[in-house]
């Protein structure tokens, strides 16, 4: 036990230790972090500026933004960091805030997907008083709750995590970042419960707020299909298109990494499904909305006009 107190840092391996291989990674990430925070940005301006998307669908959809713009600044300028000074070390406290915002922003994130399930679904199924439902106060209302939710059902966890004593001389995370199973392997006490804990939370956080996203959809799906005019069914189904995209993105990944045993895992394959987990969906997000979605489509264009016509003005 004495020797468990002294890790004051991890050593992170890494997702590789070819040098030449690196390069190009680092190169790689360092565009796909911008264009992130690009596209992320751009739907969180356009949403607030645009008189066309004040609605509550692009509400939840801006918020989602912002989630995910924190959840992949939390991991990737650590890693292009590490990868380009050459250094591996993380330290305790590093290591701890890095996984608590990890799993809180997905976490979140997960909420507000079933909660944009229920909007379409109150939208499209009940459309007379959908404007009552979903009013401003309700918007916010729910987006608290979802920030409430992402922290509670983490919070306990992380706490016994933080906890553990981790021994100093093995204080190696076979990992990029600091996830939760190489984490765990390093404490130097009995971990079952917390690797219970960590499978329920898993099981509630993904496939509860999946069951939600399904169920909402085959209730849109079954009201769609009532409709009898082909032009309105299209209609009708291009609002949700983009939305099932992103859920079917979002879970098939993390469904992978996290509903199953710790003894099944094999980090060096999770290496690349969390890397495709953390840096794909906050990448596509923006892109499937701006290429699916007309009403988004329509609002860049009257957006872009009018910079153009300002620019003209000024000159």
């Amino acid at each position: 036990m004495e020797n468990s107190t002294t890790a004051r840092e991890f050593i992170l391996l890494g997702l590789t230790n070819n040098h030449q291989f690196a390069i190009g990674l680092f190169l790689i990430l360092l565009v796909i972090y911008f264009l992130t925070l690009i596209g992320n940005m751009l739907i969180i301006i356009i949403t607030l500026v645009n008189a066309q998307l004040y609605s509550p669908m692009y509400f939840f959809l801006r918020h989602m933004a912002w989630i995910e713009i924190g959840y992949v600044s939390t991991i990737i300028p650590k890693t292009l960091a590490n990868m380009a000074t050459g250094r591996k070390s993380i330290s305790l406290a590093g290591c701890f805030t890095q996984m608590f915002l990890y799993f809180f922003l997905g976490t979140t994130e997960f909420l507000l997907l079933a909660t944009m399930s229920v909007d379409r679904y109150i939208a499209i199924c009940n459309p007379l008083h959908y404007p009552t439902i979903m009013n401003e106060q309700i918007c916010s209302l729910l987006v608290l709750c979802c920030l409430a939710g992402g922290l509670s059902l983490i919070l306990v966890p992380a706490i016994l995590l933080f906890q553990m004593p981790f021994c100093g001389p093995h204080n190696i995370i076979n990992h990029f970042f600091c996830d939760n199973g190489p984490l765990i392997k390093l404490s130097c006490v009995d971990t079952g419960l917390l690797e219970l804990i960590d499978f329920v939370i898993a099981i509630f956080s993904l496939l509860g707020t999946l069951i939600i996203n399904v169920v909402s959809y085959i209730k849109i799906i079954s009201t769609i299909l009532r409709i009898p005019s082909t032009t309105g069914r299209k209609k009708t189904f291009s609002t949700c298109a983009s939305h099932m995209s992103v859920i079917s993105i979002t879970y098939s990944s993390c469904i992978f990494m996290y509903i199953r045993p710790r003894s099944s895992s094999k980090l060096d394959f999770n290496k690349i499904t969390a890397l495709l987990n953390i840096v794909m969906a906050p990448l596509l997000i923006p892109f499937i909305y701006c290429l699916k979605n007309k009403q988004v489509q329509e609002a860049l264009r009257a957006e872009l006009r009018r910079w153009v016509g300002l620019c003209k003005k000024l000159r």
